[in-house]
């Protein structure tokens, strides 16, 4: 196979900004984009974090919700979500809907799993209740 060519299985991935985000994922770096398939459980996400890279989010499956910039926002299958660098943000996988799937393409001004929590600790994902691990 290709040295160019990847298959990009969430299944297969790992917990991409830990302390911040639930997103558990598989992603491929080139010399100016990070691209990647990401899963996040219903009800689960990111606290609320910025990153000096730009992103986009198109999601596969299920609906992400959140805010970007104080903004609510809710993008089901087929939405793409554009979230401009260093923009404070929380992202959730609908509680009222199934897991996502989405696919991620940032530049690679920083790393895929940077994430700048606004509060300063990367302590906790984000939980919407009734979601939470069970050992909290």
């Amino acid at each position: 196979m290709s040295k160019h060519v990847h298959k990009l299985n969430p299944d297969e991935g790992e917990t991409l900004a830990p302390g911040v985000s639930t997103s558990f994922g598989i992603a491929v770096s080139g010399k100016r984009m990070h691209v990647g398939m990401v899963h996040k459980a219903r009800g689960t996400g990111s606290k609320l974090h910025q990153h000096d890279n730009e992103q986009f989010n198109l999601v596969m499956k299920g609906t992400l919700m959140g805010e970007i910039d104080g903004v609510p926002f809710k993008a089901p299958t087929g939405w793409v979500i554009h979230i401009p660098a260093n923009t404070p943000h929380s992202i959730i996988a609908d509680p009222e809907d199934e897991d996502v799937i989405f696919y991620v393409c940032k530049d690679t001004s920083a790393p895929i799993n940077q994430g700048n929590p606004i509060d300063g600790k990367a302590d906790r994902a984000r939980y919407e209740p009734g979601f939470e691990p069970e050992d909290d």
